[in-house]
């Protein structure tokens, strides 16, 4: 019985045994599920790690934010001093008299006070700029929010996002440079702007400081050059287009652009209604009624300050100071050119003027009939095909090549790839001179000029005298094909007035400060000879020609004037450019859609127009008669076979059988030629007109034999000589 007890017991211990280890098996995780469970811990911990760092991070961002914000609102001004602090440089513009001629820069009219300012000016640019200006901090996330996921899905630019305070902050404080950390900064700042001042006090300051186009700085300033009255008296519809003019000013002002101000003006009154400032009665109200305020009448001054007030840039270091520019323009030449325009132009067209001096300082620029109807400035920057005024430079490269003003040439039909020019009254004169086709601008002979010296020779000499557009070599450019700038075609012609040297057009003769220190001051550029003096001379003649018998006979003005006109397919620009006394000019007239003109000829209302001006600007100068002699020299004076041969300083010698020596001298430090293996040197003395002997009593040994007679006989580079070939 004890036996039979001690086994039962021992199974029993057995089966209690294996019942736990069975369920020591079901609770355990097969190997599967537990690496799973332990995957998911290990994220778990990353995440409670990921959230820890990124609000330790965040909490180190808010805490350095803290810091910027507060050192900026310790070294932040006081109201009174940002009230009284001017936001842009003045600039007075002075003319070649020292007169003062336009004073550019901010216009402030009259602070207002928040009260001051009507509700309708205030709700529009909280409408159209910050619709929620009065629940953010500086910044706002929501606004900034919506722009990054509109980023995400759409373009990738981020649209902008700078409140009325960031704005405010960059105006009183930054630049306008897009780097982010500008952008750090402009925040940065409109924080500490909104813990110092009122959101009234803000709007107070950015009302009156913000920038809304033609020098207007504050909605006074804008009210009165826009309605000619103050901002305290403004409608909800002129609100509306002041309130649309930050976003662009130049863009949408009304005085550029009166369909897209109104335009703009539309969208800040949908606007307004969306967010409860306006009713819809009121939202329909005629922008189009608005009387906007009548310009004063044309100032085409303005086409030459526009051109020069951006080389500021260049010119200048950074500086926000009040300056005085120096300019070259005459105020009286500039009246004389703005009349000469006006009075000339045929009905429907516009018309532009470029006058340089000798020295390449500018007279006098109109860029249009009337700077109030449009400011595009088409002396300066509208490309047009000069015509015939073109064949400057097809004649340049011939003369260039070896033509005179008296060579023969001959008027008859020419074909040259498949490219057949003619003449403008349609006929062919035969057999004449250079001078003759110049003067009457003959395209059979240009043409032929052209394909002889090569159609890249041509654009290289445009090149070379200041043709800045791209140049054809078309044989069709001959006649002028490629469009050209005026106040380039002009610069050209003003180096042919200054004998073939290099002109460079400038506007500034210096600047200073207000208080007369000087920071910048007019340097001539290096001059250089862009084509030997004979060919300034013949090239000269031949313009002279032109006007006093040929298609520019109305430009004459009483005085030697040299110049050519040009006329495009149709008439549809008509140019005039030339030169007397020192004073270059050039005229080109057509319509912006390049419609044509009838009657619209380089010699008729261009030609007129430059006599106009001329007459005027030349009468206080002396006369100066035009260096048209051609000088050639002495080996292009050669036979044409012979010319080629080289230049005045290579010199060639006949043996007595007739054979050509070429010793090919080359320049030493002494400016002598020296010797090289197997070349003979003539006499030095040669070069200088002394007589002497042109080969060695060595090389006439060998050549002839010993000498006979008692002096050995020399054979001189004479041009007789060299004829003998």
């Amino acid at each position: 019985m004890s036996r039979r007890g001690d086994q039962l017991k021992k199974a029993d211990k057995r089966g209690s045994r294996r019942a736990a280890a069975q369920r020591h098996e079901q609770a355990r995780p097969k190997k599967g599920k537990r690496g799973g469970q332990r995957g998911q811990s290990a994220i778990g911990r990353w995440l409670r790690r990921l959230m820890l760092w990124g609000g330790l991070a965040a909490l180190l961002g808010v805490v350095a934010l803290g810091i910027a914000v507060g050192v900026s609102l310790g070294s932040l001004p006081s109201f009174n001093q940002l009230q009284a602090t001017q936001t842009a440089q003045t600039i007075v513009l002075r003319a070649r008299d020292g007169t003062e001629i336009v004073e550019m820069g901010p216009s402030y009219g009259e602070w207002l006070d928040f009260d001051q300012i009507p509700d309708s000016m205030k709700n529009a640019m909280v409408a159209v700029e910050d619709r929620r200006f009065y629940a953010h901090f500086g910044i706002d996330p929501i606004r900034l929010t919506g722009a990054v996921l509109e980023s995400a899905m759409g373009n990738g630019r981020i649209s902008a996002t700078s409140t009325i305070t960031q704005q405010l902050a960059r105006n009183l404080f930054l630049n306008n440079n897009r780097s982010i950390d500008r952008k750090l900064r402009e925040a940065v700042l409109a924080m500490a702007l909104e813990w110092k001042f009122s959101k009234e006090q803000i709007l107070e300051l950015y009302l009156n400081k913000v920038y809304f186009g033609g020098g207007a700085y504050g909605i006074d300033s804008a009210s009165r050059n826009f309605f000619s009255h103050p901002a305290t008296e403004l409608s909800t519809a002129e609100a509306a287009i002041i309130a649309g003019l930050v976003k662009a000013p130049s863009r949408y002002s009304p005085t550029a652009d009166v369909d897209a101000a109104v335009a703009r003006a539309r969208v800040v009154l949908q606007l307004m209604q969306e967010q409860g400032y306006i009713s819809p009665a009121q939202e329909r109200v005629d922008i189009g009624a608005v009387r906007l305020k009548k310009q004063a009448g044309q100032n085409s001054l303005r086409y030459f300050t526009d051109w020069v007030l951006p080389q500021l840039d260049i010119l200048l270091p950074e500086t926000f100071e009040p300056i005085e520019v120096w300019t070259t323009i005459d105020v009286g030449f500039q009246q004389a050119a703005s009349d000469a325009i006006r009075a000339n132009s045929p009905a429907g067209t516009q018309g532009a003027l470029v006058s340089l001096d000798r020295d390449g300082a500018v007279l006098a620029m109109v860029g249009g009939t009337d700077y109030v109807e449009t400011n595009y400035n088409r002396a300066t920057a509208a490309q047009r095909q000069p015509g015939s005024a073109w064949k400057l430079f097809v004649y340049l490269a011939a003369l260039e090549a070896g033509y005179t003003p008296d060579d023969r040439v001959v008027d008859t039909p020419v074909t040259i790839d498949g490219w057949s020019p003619r003449n403008s009254n349609g006929k062919n004169v035969g057999e004449t001179n250079l001078r003759t086709a110049f003067a009457y601008s003959i395209n059979t002979v240009a043409a032929q000029l052209g394909q002889e010296v090569g159609f890249g020779t041509v654009a290289s000499m445009a090149r070379r005298f200041g043709i800045t557009s791209p140049i054809s070599t078309f044989p069709s450019m001959v006649l002028g094909s490629s469009e050209v700038r005026l106040i380039d075609l002009t610069r050209a012609f003003a180096a042919i007035s200054a004998k073939g040297v290099s002109v460079e057009p400038y506007g500034i003769t210096k600047v200073t400060t207000a208080e007369g220190r000087q920071i910048y001051r007019h340097e001539r550029a290096r001059a250089a000879q862009l084509v030997p003096d004979y060919v300034a001379a013949g090239i000269t003649d031949l313009l002279q020609t032109a006007v006093n018998t040929g298609t520019g006979r109305a430009a004459q003005i009483g005085r030697p004037v040299a110049g050519k006109t040009g006329t495009t397919n149709s008439n549809k620009d008509g140019w005039f450019i030339g030169f007397s006394s020192g004073i270059t000019t050039g005229v080109w007239m057509g319509r912006d859609d390049a419609r044509a003109v009838s009657g619209l000829q380089g010699g008729r209302a261009p030609a007129r127009a430059f006599a106009a001006y001329m007459s005027r600007a030349v009468a206080k100068r002396p006369v100066e008669e035009f260096e048209t002699e051609v000088q050639l020299p002495e080996w292009q004076l050669e036979p044409d076979d012979e010319y080629f041969f080289g230049d005045p300083d290579d010199y060639y010698f006949i043996d007595e059988q007739g054979n050509l020596i070429e010793p090919g001298p080359r320049p030493s430090a002494d400016g002598l030629p020296f010797p090289v293996e197997g070349e003979q040197v003539p006499d030095p003395r040669l070069r200088r007109g002394e007589p002497g002997q042109a080969a060695s009593d060595e090389f006439l040994e060998e050549a002839t034999g010993p000498p006979s007679p008692p002096m050995p006989r020399t054979v001189t580079p004479s041009a007789d000589a060299r004829r003998e070939r």
